[in-house]
């Protein structure tokens, strides 16, 4: 399987953002990142539910949405009905992380948890087979344009083994300070997906950035 790319609309310009949007949906990119920040879990704040559900409108690529809030499980049916196809939660603001996995997928989503750079992957295993997606931060949540962890390099490896010990199907999605030369050391690392937004929406050529990442290889 080639990796998936999930341009970050957070890099994107506000001003033009349905333009950004057909962008992507021209492109070989197979989802659109979309990262929900409440002030609170995250010291920064981005957009709510009526913007997920006007690019919903445009975009012809699935809705990867990250939540970036606490007490997610209050939001979940709200996000299914904007157009969230993956919702993502973090396992630092999720107290019963079983029960909030199981209730996004019976809303019809597919589900994700989300680590921060300091929370090991092993924290996962006992619920890594009800996962559709684990996304590894690679920079500290909140901000983009930030630099990648190389660390982060190491707990793909570890992930990966688990994922592949166990009966999961779960894909690794990795997000922050994605570029060429990171986005190929992930991809022999074992990451599945890679999230990418000031390095493709500040680029020269966004699509031909976006086909770049598409086609690089371990």
């Amino acid at each position: 399987m080639s990796t998936i790319i999930s341009p970050s609309l957070l890099s994107a310009d506000f001003l033009n953002l349905g333009k950004d949007v057909e962008m992507v949906n021209q492109s070989e990119a197979e989802w659109i990142h979309l990262d929900i920040m409440d002030g609170v879990f995250v010291p920064n704040i981005s957009y709510g539910l009526p913007v997920v559900s006007h690019i919903k409108k445009a975009a012809r690529k699935a809705l990867d949405v990250h939540l970036m809030i606490v007490q997610p499980e209050r939001y979940i049916e709200a996000f299914r009905q904007a157009g969230a196809d993956m919702l993502t939660v973090h396992w630092e603001a999720c107290t019963h992380l079983h029960r909030t996995v199981q209730q996004i997928k019976s809303c019809g989503m597919k589900a994700g948890v989300a680590l921060n750079p300091h929370t090991p992957v092993q924290l996962l295993e006992d619920i890594i087979e009800d996962m559709d997606v684990v996304l590894l931060m690679s920079v500290n949540p909140g901000f983009g344009g930030q630099s990648f962890i190389p660390r982060t390099l190491e707990k793909t490896r570890k992930l990966r083994e688990i994922i592949d010990k166990s009966n999961s199907h779960a894909l690794i999605e990795i997000d922050g300070g994605v570029n060429f030369e990171t986005g190929r050391q992930l991809i022999a690392a074992g990451a599945d997906a890679l999230v990418a937004g000031s390095f493709v929406f500040k680029s020269e050529n966004p699509t031909d950035t976006i086909r770049g990442l598409k086609k690089l290889q371990a």
